[in-house]
């Protein structure tokens, strides 16, 4: 299933300069001495787009007025698509600050289309930014929903009654000839598509129709995919002094989300990263503040790197204001594949284990969430106990094992609490069917000291070939020729 989503950033301009990547603030962005963009705290206070710069200080004379970068919005889109290679390597940048991905191979992996654009929007906003999202089974199809806030779609006819709807003027090509769409009465999209298409490409030309033909699914599409550089070294310029270590975080994290798109784009895990708090340059410069984190596990999960470097920023104490960050990935090596084990979290520690078990035992109670207490008993319903996790075990008595002569024979996967006593029929044990023996005997004498057994074990087959762990109990006492009695103890996987 093909599956594109449109990412459009709006507001790119002014996120990029916000210091702090706050919203609350009076900042306002001109272009050609004009308003392009304003934050909420200005547009409050009477700002509109297209003013000029004497009426924003009248109306506001504490804004914070910059001038519009090309070169630093081409930088910010860059690392919105660098921190969204962690979902897809197929992340193409379009026109007007969009970046097209191909998310139909990511689906399953990322639970679905709903749970996959709520990590992309929550990616977007550990960046500083915010874009409106759409889905579409074209990229022509979601850039003109994600231009026009139109939300998500799933199949090619529900597209086309959504594009349909679309203002005429909405594709770049038609623009300039928008006075002559609404002379005809062309006001959408539907009945532009309704047009000649030999006069409509006449009057418009080629560029409007392969538009038109790429986002309805009638023309394959052709993209250019970003690529990941083969070393990684991110860095972003604050727009005001940070004094307070702690106030990098979110910086940082916009750092790390680069980092954790990188990584998954080469197929690597982080060992040790490198945040640089960069201080004062000329000639009252400073060596930047290095913070480093060794991880005691390769990891590429974003949170567990944003976590270790809260706690690290805490502890700095800046002998000079901050004017940047800088990220480093110096030690790496290839992303390992996950693990059979039950707790296979990369970069997971002890006490997120236990933080886990905790959780559970809260949720589920104390007598539900169990560990094992091995005991060295020959026994099997005295070799083995279960307490409940919360109780402190010996570590001598949690490595305890079963008797070296004893771990090489065949034992069930699981024993019943209480065995239960078979029926005989023909002088055979009966369960379900007459069971066979297929195994030698193996006797377990044990218990004298509270309560001898003597019994001999046997593996038994059933006539649907299922096995079992059966035992004849040998009385003390008894005469030779009483009747066994035979018992049922554990099943075998």
């Amino acid at each position: 299933m093909r599956l594109w989503i449109g990412l459009y950033l709006p507001q790119l301009p002014l996120e990029v300069f916000s210091p702090n990547w706050s919203t609350d603030l009076g900042v306002v962005v001109l272009e050609a001495e004009r308003v392009l963009v304003a934050s909420p705290l200005a547009r409050a206070a009477g700002v509109q787009p297209g003013m000029r710069r004497g009426g924003v200080l009248m109306l506001m004379p504490g804004a914070r007025i910059v001038e519009r970068s090309p070169e630093r919005e081409a930088e910010a889109l860059h690392a919105v698509a660098m921190a969204l290679l962690q979902y897809t390597p197929q992340v193409a940048q379009a026109e007007e600050s969009t970046l097209l991905i191909d998310i139909g191979a990511s689906l399953r992996l990322f639970g679905g289309i709903r749970a996959l654009c709520a990590r992309v929007r929550a990616s977007l906003r550990a960046l500083g930014f915010s874009g409106c999202l759409s889905c579409a089974p074209t990229a022509r199809g979601s850039w003109l929903l994600a231009r026009r806030r139109a939300g998500r779609v799933l199949t090619i006819a529900s597209l086309a009654r959504r594009l349909d709807r679309l203002p005429s003027t909405l594709p770049p090509p038609a623009r300039p000839y928008a006075a002559w769409f609404e002379g005809i009465g062309c006001f959408d999209i539907g009945a532009m598509r309704r047009l000649p298409r030999p006069g409509l490409q006449r009057r418009c030309g080629r560029a409007l129709l392969d538009l038109l033909d790429a986002a309805y699914g009638m023309a394959p599409e052709l993209f250019e995919w970003i690529e990941a550089p083969t070393v990684f070294h991110a860095k972003i310029e604050l727009f005001e002094r940070i004094d307070n270590a702690e106030q990098c975080l979110q910086g940082a994290e916009r750092l790390v989300q680069q980092l954790t798109g990188w990584l998954c784009a080469h197929q690597l895990a982080v060992e040790r990263i490198t945040l640089l708090l960069e201080h004062e340059r000329g000639r009252v410069a400073r060596p930047p503040t290095a913070v480093e984190i060794a991880l005691g596990e390769p990891t590429w999960r974003n949170a567990h790197l944003v976590r270790l470097l809260k706690e690290r920023l805490a502890q700095v104490v800046l002998e000079a204001p901050v004017i940047g960050l800088a990220l480093d990935a110096p030690q790496l090596q290839p992303m390992a594949p996950p693990t059979g084990s039950l707790f296979p979290e990369p970069g997971g520690s002890e006490e997120d284990r236990v933080r886990m078990l905790e959780l559970l035992v809260a949720r589920l109670g104390p007598d539900n969430v169990l560990q094992a207490l091995p005991q060295a008993d020959y026994r099997p319903e005295v070799a083995n106990t279960w307490v409940p996790v919360q109780q402190k075990v010996r570590e001598s008595v949690r490595c305890a094992q079963l008797p070296a002569d004893v771990q090489s024979l065949p034992r069930p996967t699981w024993i019943l609490a209480k065995p239960i006593a078979l029926l005989m029929r023909n002088h055979r044990p009966f369960y379900g069917s007459p069971l066979r023996m297929a195994s030698t005997p193996e006797r377990i004498e044990a218990g004298w000291w509270n309560a001898s057994q003597t019994r001999d074990y046997f593996i038994a087959e059933g006539q649907d070939h299922t096995l079992y762990w059966v035992y004849r109990e040998r009385i003390v006492g008894a005469s030779e020729d009483a009747d066994p009695r035979w018992f049922l103890h554990g099943l075998f996987g």
